[in-house]
């Protein structure tokens, strides 16, 4: 089948290539509806990697967040309009322990390998989930908050039982999902978020409370903390967390930086503090994030604020607009596909 990929050369510069594209018995085809633009994408788009990674990784078709509708099912499996939300990690093999999304021969959609900014996308039958009753730009959320989910899974797996108090550093898209889902899973906790910005910290109305980084009661402590930053700012978090955490808690760590972090090993030793790395999800966690919004319809009026703006994309024009809004935006850009 001749697809048509809309990849990134260069930074900046995206270009519309023809593909052939194999299709086996075991695919489906999907058309593309949403799609949401990450930070990693971003990175690669403002051309923020090393010249050594975007000479490696491009050309390459950018977004690993979208959803889309049934075009073709060899199998007839999933009927012709079916809506799904696609999976961007591929597994090659299975493996008792290790979940599929930290095996290191899986891949992931646009990270090396074509995402999901085409104008169709064959994908493997197991790397979509169906969906009913949830807008589209709500589910195009699916896959970040499936993100969060597989950070719980971890943590209900490796930290004790004392939860009263949960803190969640950072007050981005990764900070508010997180804290949504912590709060809703553990509704007897106190859930607080620590952010950099005021005017973003107000949307976290279900916190039970918010603090400016710089501007934190000198007793407060907290039980477990998830650090949600990243970038440069995953230092100060990360050493901030170790100094208010109780002993023996557990910190999820879900923020990517480029560089090395600096942290006080000395005073995680001391507090025999656990460090849980977390890092993108697999098809369990994407079934969870399905059930979540499903059983907490509520979730869907709290994700629907995190969605900055939404870009209709008809050409290459309109998904350059799209990249440089969200270089601005507070929270997530969404892409109504209709290239």
């Amino acid at each position: 089948m001749i697809n048509q990929s809309y990849r990134l050369v260069s930074p900046k510069q995206i270009r519309c290539e023809l593909v052939d594209e194999p299709i086996s018995y075991d695919d489906v085809i999907v058309r593309p509806t949403y799609l949401a633009i990450c930070a990693a994408d971003q990175r690669y788009y403002m051309g923020k990697r090393s010249t050594d990674i975007l000479k490696d990784k491009l050309p390459m078709a950018l977004i690993h967040e979208a959803v889309g509708e049934i075009v073709f099912d060899p199998k007839k499996e999933f009927a012709h309009g079916t809506k799904v939300v696609l999976i961007p990690n591929t597994p090659v093999e299975t493996d008792d322990i290790i979940k599929e999304n930290y095996l290191r021969s899986s891949y992931f959609k646009s990270s090396g390998y074509d995402g999901f900014m085409q104008s169709l996308v064959v994908t493997q039958r197991t790397r979509v989930i169906a969906y009913k009753n949830i807008p589209d730009r709500i589910a195009v959320l699916f896959e970040l908050m499936s993100v969060g989910m597989n950070a719980l899974e971890h943590f209900e797996s490796y930290s004790h039982m004392r939860k009263q108090v949960l803190g969640v550093w950072g007050c981005g898209s990764v900070g508010f999902i997180t804290s949504l889902i912590l709060k809703k899973t553990f509704p007897n906790a106190e859930i607080i978020v620590f952010g950099t910005s005021e005017a973003k910290l107000r949307y976290f109305q279900f916190a039970d409370e918010v603090y400016l980084i710089d501007n934190i009661p000198p007793d407060l402590r907290v039980d477990h903390a998830f650090e949600c930053v990243g970038g440069s700012g995953s230092e100060a978090a990360i050493n901030q967390i170790i100094d208010i955490i109780n002993p023996e808690g557990s910190i999820a760590l879900m923020g990517v930086s480029e560089n090395n972090v600096p942290i006080n090993t000395r005073m995680v030793l001391e507090k025999g503090l656990t460090l849980l790395g977390n890092s993108r999800s697999g098809y369990e966690d994407f079934e969870n994030a399905i059930n979540f919004v499903e059983r907490y319809p509520e979730a869907q009026e709290y994700l629907a604020n995190i969605i900055s703006d939404e870009i209709v994309i008809k050409n290459v024009r309109d998904i350059d607009e799209a990249f440089e809004e969200d270089a601005s935006n507070d929270f997530k850009t969404i892409m109504k596909w209709e290239i």
